[in-house]
């Protein structure tokens, strides 16, 4: 799931917010591509699987899941393997900061952007939705404090909750998250997408319910324009937690991921913890395994 999510993420990066010319010509998994712009992240994963782990990190250390302990989480990823991909001003703000305090203290927290929804798949696997839609809102507030963005939290965790847990066909997916978010998801979207919190959800559900292979469903995600490497990372991560999409996915894809300290082999590892937490959770026993 985090690889894969990984994948979507560095895949998405090379044609973010590119030219469509560019998407035409390379969109077709043959590899990794450098991005027009920010060629440095070529092969890399961004902020989207960055913020992601963070989540995983921390519900796998069994601490308590608060907005300090979450902003320590974001803060500790990000200062032991800075890398690009973040908003240029989060950027600049998070090699200010020293602490996930600095980060609540200082933080404008009143975007509609999509960054809260980005790293909430994992919260997917939480047996409860109760608390999945709780710890959804405690991790978006901690950055953004507005309603469509702790709405598109919940939506992807609530996405990624339908698909691992196997609670129904694509089909019935749309109603699913209407019914546990209050909010009228259309389901369908064609156009670019902004980092828009609201037009992500709408992206990543319009390619889960008419997808079949990840092959296909990464083409398509790019095939959007805009922030791709965020649709892309949502549809791979939760489209491979499920029995339900053919993970076609080429192997230079997995090949050619970053492989450095907190690369693809450390992904690969915390994976297979989180396949055990999954586990647990399925089995519903709740457990919180100690890394």
């Amino acid at each position: 799931m985090i690889v894969e999510g990984a994948i979507g993420d560095a895949y998405g990066a090379g044609f973010e917010f590119a030219d469509r010319a560019v998407i035409e010509a390379h969109n077709n998994l043959s590899g990794y591509i450098p991005h027009p712009v920010y060629a440095s992240i070529n092969q890399k994963y961004t902020d989207d699987t960055q913020m992601a782990v963070a989540l995983v990190e921390l519900i796998l250390s069994g601490n308590d899941w608060n907005s300090l302990n979450i902003a320590n989480a974001f803060v500790t990823s990000f200062k032991r393997d800075p890398r690009e991909g973040y908003a240029r001003r989060f950027y600049a703000f998070l090699t200010e900061i020293e602490t996930g305090q600095d980060l609540l203290d200082k933080i404008i927290s009143k975007s509609e952007r999509n960054g809260a929804a980005m790293r909430a798949y994992p919260l997917g696997a939480l047996h409860d939705i109760q608390q999945i839609k709780e710890w959804s809102r405690i991790q978006a507030e901690v950055t953004h404090q507005t309603q469509n963005a702790v709405v598109a939290a919940e939506a992807i965790a609530l996405i990624s909750h339908f698909f691992i847990y196997d609670l129904g066909t694509k089909e019935e997916l749309l109603d699913f998250v209407r019914n546990h978010t209050g909010h009228n998801w259309a389901g369908s979207w064609k156009t670019e997408v902004e980092t828009n919190a609201i037009q992500t959800v709408e992206a990543v559900l319009d390619i889960m319910i008419s997808g079949k292979k990840l092959s296909q469903m990464l083409i398509d995600s790019v095939n959007l324009g805009g922030d791709v490497d965020t649709v892309a990372s949502l549809v791979l991560a939760i489209g491979s937690a499920s029995k339900g999409y053919e993970n076609d996915l080429p192997q230079n894809l997995y090949d050619d991921l970053e492989n450095d300290k907190f690369g693809r082999d450390y992904l690969i590892q915390l994976d297979q913890k989180w396949a055990s937490f999954v586990q647990d959770q399925l089995n519903n026993r709740g457990a919180f395994p100690q890394t």
